[in-house]
């Protein structure tokens, strides 16, 4: 682990405090007229999303936190498990849904992402920003609604349901952001 200043601080930046693993969300620098510098970050632990404000010194120190990143390819869920394996050794890794999140969402059978780890135990997963999924249920759109960017709400192979124009039927495959869970665009096939 390398040892940092409060110059490393930064939005993103990963530290370990108190043995945990925290992300910062926001930061702000501030320099009263006298006295030292202040360094005033939102901080998340990145188990269990708790957050909290804290203010640091010019002349306080942090460590950074081992966080490791590996390809994992998602197999399959059994009830709240979810179940990857290592695309490089072969081996296999069950999270509870918890831990997964939204990600639940967008996965599907051989679906590769990114699984973060601190200190060798799985703590979350980072998806790709685009996923292709199926459209399963669809109304049809209702004759003589043609508002501008009018939309209707369709359920995905995954469960999840999203707002898509009126245009999507049932059966389509379509392209979809995880960042924003939104609709951007129809796949041929």
């Amino acid at each position: 682990m390398a040892t940092l200043t409060t110059s490393d601080l930064r939005k993103g930046l990963k530290l370990e405090i108190d043995g945990e693993p925290y992300i910062i969300t926001d930061f702000e620098f501030s320099k009263p007229g006298k006295g030292q510098a202040l360094y005033r970050c939102r901080l998340k632990n990145m188990i269990t999303g708790s957050q909290f404000d804290r203010t640091y010194r010019s002349v306080d120190k942090f460590e950074s936190a081992d966080l490791e990143e590996q390809d994992m390819q998602f197999l399959y869920s059994q009830g709240d498990s979810f179940h990857f394996m290592n695309t490089a050794n072969y081996e296999q890794i069950e999270m509870t849904r918890d831990q997964v999140g939204d990600a639940t969402n967008y996965l599907t059978e051989n679906l590769v992402v990114s699984m973060l780890f601190f200190q060798g135990r799985p703590i979350g997963i980072n998806l790709p920003n685009f996923v292709v999924l199926k459209v399963v249920k669809s109304d049809p759109g209702i004759k003589g609604d043609t508002a501008a960017g009018a939309t209707k709400p369709a359920t995905m192979e995954t469960g999840f349901v999203i707002q898509v124009p009126l245009f999507i039927e049932e059966g389509e495959v379509l392209r979809i952001d995880t960042r924003s869970g939104a609709y951007v665009e129809r796949v041929k096939a």
